[in-house]
């Protein structure tokens, strides 16, 4: 009876998998070569096995190293089912073996270096489970894998000894990498752990960063504008409505904008969730790249400062309207003044260049007037340089338009990057004005007389009429105070010839008044990322939300009378429909960035 219960215990349990069938790998091509492939067939069927044995795979491997060099494009298929064994995570024997085996193909077989290269990429982000949630089984991403950190660091020393046998491995590596990035609508996981796996490549690869920088850069464009600040505020006023209304306190009469300030939790708005952890991501590598044991090294500083400028040049100053991705270079601007003067230049190349298109040029004005207005880290010396540097181009540019038969008008199409720029300068006077005046008031307000800046207002090219009302608005009274040019009747006159833009669109015509004609918008307006603005806050000037008439110093025994138009004195701000006290910004324009 004993052997009988014996013989059917082997019968009911599953064979070890440390039996083979068919002869050794050699011996199996052999058979192959000439004709016969059913142990060809069973070793490949084999292989597929998810349960198989640590034992057997190492064998296996071992035999596949030593006849290496038979291992063709004939091949390729059992390649492929090698190149999908469960390798990463495994004891340390296999992990070796197989690493081994790696450097062994792709050193005898480069054919096979483009697919052990994807194999690699394709552990950048965490493996794909199965879940089973109501009767449906749903693919997706273990973000909860506590052995990620090993993982990863399986697969860069795995890309490292592929690159140590073919050094030309970086040639290939930049398509695959493209390929590989996960879709935008992946996980904040997913794709946080792929663009780190991505920037750790260029540390030991370096001159693949700039292409990966461009390459994570554009992803996060899309997700920046595919989010605008509007749904992104919306979405977190929503769920702070939700959470009061779960806890029970919720109360109609409570003014929302009295809820807790941003809190380092994950945004509510799905899109931003993801864009602030890849920016996260993004500003701690430039601080890792830029610091060596705590001190910043100014020579890695600049290389990454090039790479990234380049970037901006190709993707960012063309994107419309983003709203997040443009502050990891003023993230790296801010570690030394040197780099906030150069990406000014930069900037101002670009404006004053007429061989650059219109649309760039309108752009760089933009950034520049943005970046001088919210960088706390520029001097106020770099301030006054940069609006020099404006004006000085302003007043030639005006004085280029004197000279035609025809006399200048207001034309956005001819004179774009002349307005941009007008508005640049109003845009910084109003974030720096009192910084100006700090000090010695005099030599403040001699410095705004010298910018000359009534023969800018009152010029044929009328820049009040196309600048964003609340910057005009807020520049008029700001420049009222300090009696350096009076703009309310200029102000006046336009809203009185302001012509109504009849729009077509599919419920009829509406008649509406273009309030952005130079489709404007400043790159720095108020970051909203809730886990990466702790980096940019202490950097940023905010816009303090007193009215800037209250408090500004009005100037006093100046000559003039009750009737001059430019007696400060004695005017009175004219109603409009501007708002004072509120920041000036791309708000007003009702802009949607383009999907």
């Amino acid at each position: 009876m004993e052997a009988a219960s014996d013989s059917r215990d082997f019968l009911d349990s599953p064979p070890t998998k440390t039996v083979r069938f068919g002869g050794t790998v050699a011996e199996t091509l052999a058979k192959r070569e000439r004709g016969d492939s059913c142990d060809y067939e069973l070793l490949k069927r084999q292989l597929s096995d998810p349960e198989i044995k640590d034992g057997q795979l190492i064998s296996w491997l071992q035999e596949f190293r030593g006849c290496v060099t038979y291992l063709n494009k004939d091949h390729e298929q059992l390649i492929y089912t090698i190149l999908r064994l469960p390798w990463v995570g495994r004891s340390r024997t296999i992990v070796e073996e197989y690493m081994a085996f790696i450097s062994s193909l792709v050193s005898a077989q480069t054919v096979y270096l483009c697919p052990c290269i994807k194999m690699v990429v394709s552990h950048f982000t965490p493996k794909r489970v199965t879940i089973c949630e109501g009767g449906v089984d749903i693919s997706d991403s273990d973000d909860e894998d506590e052995n990620l950190p090993e993982n990863f660091n399986l697969c860069h020393k795995a890309l490292q000894l592929i690159l140590r046998y073919v050094p030309s491995t970086s040639r290939f590596l930049m398509p695959i990498l493209t390929e590989k990035f996960p879709i935008l609508q992946k996980s904040s996981t997913t794709l946080e752990c792929y663009v780190h796996n991505l920037l750790r490549v260029t540390v030991y690869i370096p001159s693949t960063r700039r292409d990966v920088l461009e390459l994570i850069i554009g992803k996060m464009l899309k997700l920046d504008v595919g989010a605008s600040k509007s749904d992104i505020e919306e979405a977190e006023v929503n769920e702070v409505l939700n959470q009061r209304a779960e806890e029970g306190l919720f109360d109609m009469d409570e003014d929302i904008s009295a809820a807790p300030p941003f809190m380092a939790t994950g945004m509510a708005h799905p899109v931003a969730d993801r864009l602030d952890t890849l920016m996260v991501v993004l500003m701690a590598y430039i601080k890792d790249v830029c610091h060596v044991d705590g001190f910043l090294h100014m020579e890695k500083t600049k290389d990454l400062y090039r790479d990234l400028l380049s970037v901006f040049d190709k993707l960012i100053l063309p994107t419309h309207a983003s709203h997040h991705v443009q502050y990891a270079l003023f993230y790296l601007c801010s570690f030394r003044i040197a780099l906030a003067e150069a990406f000014l230049d930069h900037l101002w190349k670009i404006l004053q260049s007429p061989s650059q298109p219109a649309v760039l040029r309108q752009a760089a004005a933009g950034y520049m007037g943005s970046f001088l207005a919210r960088a706390k880290f520029v001097s106020m010396l770099t301030v006054r340089s940069s609006l020099n540097l404006l004006i000085a181009w302003i007043h030639c540019y005006i004085d280029t338009q004197g000279g035609s038969d025809r006399p200048a008008c207001c034309d956005i199409s001819l004179h774009g990057p002349f307005y941009t720029a007008c508005q640049a300068v109003f845009y910084t006077l109003i974030f720096r004005h009192r910084a100006m005046m700090e000090g010695d008031m005099k030599k403040g307000l001699d410095y705004l007389q010298s910018l000359n800046l009534e023969r800018v207002v009152i010029c044929q090219l009328n820049p009040l009429k196309v600048c964003l009302p609340a910057v005009t608005s807020m520049f008029a009274a700001i420049a009222r105070a300090y009696q350096v040019v009076f703009c309310y009747n200029i102000i006046a006159r336009n809203n009185r010839h302001m012509l109504p833009v009849v729009r077509n669109s599919a419920g009829g015509d509406s008649v509406t008044t273009n309030t952005n004609p130079l489709d404007s918008f400043f790159p720095f307006d108020p970051y909203l990322l809730k886990r990466s603005v702790m980096l940019i806050e202490p950097l940023y000037q905010v816009w303090e939300e007193e009215s800037e008439t209250e408090k500004l110093p009005i100037r006093t025994g100046q000559g003039g009378s009750r009737d001059d138009n430019d007696d400060f004195l004695f005017e009175e701000t004219p109603p409009t429909e501007s708002i004072v006290g509120m920041t000036p910004s791309s708000y007003d324009s009702s802009l949607h960035s383009p999907s």
